[in-house]
């Protein structure tokens, strides 16, 4: 979503709600001046992008086996 700074100031509150699920450009002037995102949302998407990556028959120890193996 791409706002202007002044729409920043008059609703505040608004934008700090929408920026738990989505992420806010904030412009002046024309020009992208900052980026209002979630703090977490890196995590969720690395976590979210992992998933499934190790058969469900292997143990975290004998992945982590696996990979110090190829070291």
């Amino acid at each position: 979503m791409l706002i202007t700074s002044t729409e920043l100031k008059l609703n505040l509150g608004k934008y700090l709600q929408l920026a738990e699920s989505e992420d806010i450009y904030i412009t002046r002037n024309g020009k992208v001046i900052a980026k209002l995102t979630n703090p977490y949302q890196d995590r969720v998407d690395v976590v979210k992008s992992l998933y499934g990556v190790l058969p469900a028959d292997v143990t975290l120890e004998e992945a982590r086996n696996e990979r110090l193996d190829r070291i």
